[in-house]
C-alpha cells in the first residue's frame, strides 16, 4: 500500500481493468499485463498502483484473498458490496472522517481531504478524486464513466511540394501524308509549249563524201520533215 492516495489521469481505464478481471482473473498482474490488454497506455504502473492500494492484487501482483471473493460473483449488486468493503477498508481515513458520507462526496470536498492529507498539488488532487469516484462507482455509488475511444493516428499527407506535378498529356499529330503534287494550272491553259531537241550525230572517221551525204539526207528527211 502506498504512502499517498493512488491517482491516474484516465480514471476510466480503473473500471475497464475490473471489468477484464471479473471476466479472466491472471494469475500474476503487471504493467506488462497491462500494456498487453492495451489499456492505459504509458500509464500501466498507475493501474498496478490503484489494484493494490485497494488490496486487489498483493506486492507481487497475486489475487488477494478479500478479491477472491469479490471477483468471483457474478451479479453485480453482489460484486458492488463485496468491491465496496475492499474500497472502504483502502480509504478508512476519509470513511473515518465522513462516515458513509463519503460515497456522495462532491469533487471540491474529495480534492480539499487528499490535498490536505498527502499535500498535492490541485492537478494531482482532482486525479485522486476522480480515481475514488471510479472506484465508488465500481462499489455501486454512482455511474461509470464512459471511456473515449483512443483516436487512430492520423497518417501525415505530403506535402505540395511532395506532389507529383500534374502534366497535361500532348496529343501528338498523326504522321503527315505526303501531299499529291497537283499540275500546273498554266499547263491547261492551252498556251502552245515549246520543244527543242538535239541530235548528236558521230560520223565515222574514214566515211567518204558519199556516205556523208547518205547520212545528211536521211536527217533531213525524217527529223526535219523536208
Amino acid at each position: 500500500m502506498t504512502d499517498t492516495h493512488p491517482y491516474i489521469s484516465g480514471a476510466g481505464n480503473i473500471a475497464q481493468m475490473v471489468a477484464r478481471l471479473r471476466k479472466s482473473f491472471p494469475g500474476s498482474i503487471s504493467a506488462d499485463t497491462v500494456k498487453k490488454l492495451g489499456l492505459a497506455p504509458n500509464n500501466e504502473s498507475y493501474v498496478i498502483n490503484v489494484l493494490q492500494f485497494v488490496g486487489v492484487i498483493d506486492s507481487e501482483g497475486k489475487k488477494t484473498h478479500e478479491a477472491a471473493k469479490a471477483f468471483s460473483h457474478h451479479k453485480d449488486e453482489e460484486f458492488a458490496q463485496s468491491f465496496s468493503d475492499l474500497v472502504k477498508k483502502a480509504y478508512s481515513a476519509l470513511f473515518d472522517l465522513h462516515g458513509e458520507h463519503a460515497w456522495e462526496l462532491d469533487t471540491d470536498g474529495l480534492v480539499t481531504f487528499f490535498r490536505q492529507s498527502d499535500q498535492t498539488s490541485e492537478i494531482i488532487g482532482k486525479r485522486q478524486a476522480s480515481t475514488f469516484r471510479v472506484l465508488a462507482s465500481l462499489a455501486g455509488h454512482g455511474d461509470l464513466p464512459e471511456v473515449k475511444a483512443s483516436k487512430p493516428q492520423k497518417v501525415a499527407k505530403p506535402s505540395t511540394a511532395a506532389k507529383k506535378k500534374q502534366r497535361t498529356p500532348i496529343d501528338f499529330p498523326s504522321k503527315e501524308q505526303p501531299e499529291t503534287i497537283k499540275p500546273q494550272d498554266n499547263l491547261n491553259s492551252g498556251v502552245p509549249l515549246g520543244l527543242t531537241v538535239r541530235v548528236e550525230i558521230n560520223l565515222p572517221a574514214d566515211g567518204s563524201k558519199e556516205t556523208y551525204d547518205s547520212i545528211f539526207k536521211s536527217i533531213k528527211e525524217n527529223l526535219l520533215g523536208g
